[in-house]
């Protein structure tokens, strides 16, 4: 990764042209509109100058995994971006994250929507939410509901003042075929919009696995390393 501006600049520049040519290569097999997908780039850990570079080159959608980073990286970009917050989340840290996070995918719990709805009332804002989904309960590091759990948390989303449902998200387990993963998300976000008509957004594939997550259906994704490159710390 260049220290140099111009030369990081080219270096984005090639990761995310490199990139778009996949996700339309994935577009074209699966027979949907490149329109239908949410390029989310996942910048955590690389610095607040890569973001308005990325910026220049057309990116709309940033992510982030960690608060305070990601407040600190939200406050110091220049450019006008959505921030979408990925990683986990303590509900300690809920009414941040709401005051500059544009979208949250990893609602797991009442208890989370509760602290981030008052945390979007207090900053008079709307804040959209996913449910994250979690496929491999036998895990117990791992964040998610069950997909049984979905229905009661997305009603809670869905009813919270200052907060939208805005559908699913997951991440495939470590190891796994992550086809099954994404079919089984499409499966109940379908389930999922018949109580919620709005709630059609599908976050699922990231830089290994994307091209699986569009042929499931996926609406946004996350990519990081594929544009960005290898990371300096995962710290």
């Amino acid at each position: 990764m260049s220290a140099d501006p111009s030369a990081r600049l080219d270096e984005l520049r090639r990761g995310l042209a490199e990139t778009e040519d996949r996700i339309v290569a994935a577009c074209t097999a699966a027979g949907r509109d490149r329109s239908e997908i949410t390029l989310v780039v996942v910048t955590k850990t690389y610095p607040a100058s890569d973001v308005d570079l990325l910026a220049g080159l057309g990116v709309t959608d940033v992510g982030e995994n960690r608060h305070p980073e990601a407040g600190d990286k939200a406050d110091e970009v220049e450019a006008a971006v959505r921030w979408h917050f990925l990683g986990g989340l303590q509900t300690n840290k809920a009414g941040a994250v709401a005051r500059y996070a544009d979208l949250v995918h990893s609602v797991d719990r009442v208890k989370l929507v509760n602290s981030l709805s008052r945390g979007a009332e207090a900053a008079g804002r709307t804040l959209t939410c996913l449910v994250q989904v979690d496929f491999d309960a036998t895990d117990p590091g791992r964040a998610g509901v069950v997909p049984s759990g979905i229905p009661d948390l997305a009603a809670a989303i869905a009813t919270a003042p200052g907060l939208q449902l805005g559908g699913l998200m997951t991440v495939a387990p470590l190891g796994d075929d992550p086809v099954p993963h994404f079919e089984h998300l499409a499966r109940l976000s379908a389930a999922l919009r018949e109580d919620h008509p709005d709630a059609s957004m599908i976050s699922a594939g990231m830089s290994g696995d994307f091209e699986a997550a569009i042929a499931a259906g996926a609406t946004h994704l996350r990519i990081g390393r594929s544009i960005l490159g290898a990371r300096a710390s995962t710290g």
